[in-house]
């Protein structure tokens, strides 16, 4: 995924379906700079990471 998606994805009213690893997640913001995002799965809220926006795949919903 690219940094503009991603952005896209966190400015949109409407859920879109992403996923880290096979995981479903919430995007919490994107760092353009280094091309990660901060997610969390939605099972596990408390579990923040920074990933590469390389790894996040958007879905058809």
């Amino acid at each position: 995924m690219n940094t503009q998606r991603a952005q896209e994805i966190i400015d949109s009213p409407v859920t879109v379906d992403v996923t880290y690893k096979g995981k479903p997640i919430y995007i919490q913001n994107v760092n353009g700079d280094n091309e990660t995002a901060r997610i969390f799965p939605l099972d596990e809220p408390e579990n923040e990471q920074e990933v590469p926006l390389t790894y996040l795949e958007e879905h058809e919903s």
